[in-house]
């Protein structure tokens, strides 16, 4: 089942206004349901971490993003 991961920009400038992470940044879609969080982690199928989506706002990158990706598997660019 294909799934797609959106980034709710304005859930991260909502939470940044009120000063606090209480709407959720992060959607899963799929053709039968929309899970939300503030934190999305990606399985293989023996259910090891791949990847991970973090939100942390309290403690942002030296670039001031909020919201990104990390993982330590090989990345090709496209």
């Amino acid at each position: 089942m294909k799934k797609v991961i959106h980034v709710n920009r304005h859930n991260i400038a909502a939470n940044k206004k009120a000063g606090n992470a209480n709407k959720p940044v992060f959607t899963v879609k799929t053709y039968m349901d929309n899970r939300r969080g503030n934190g999305v982690r990606l399985l293989d199928k023996d259910g090891r971490e791949i990847a991970r989506f973090v939100y942390r706002p309290e403690k942002p990158l030296a670039c001031g993003a909020v919201a990104w990706l990390e993982t330590s598997a090989e990345v090709v660019v496209l």
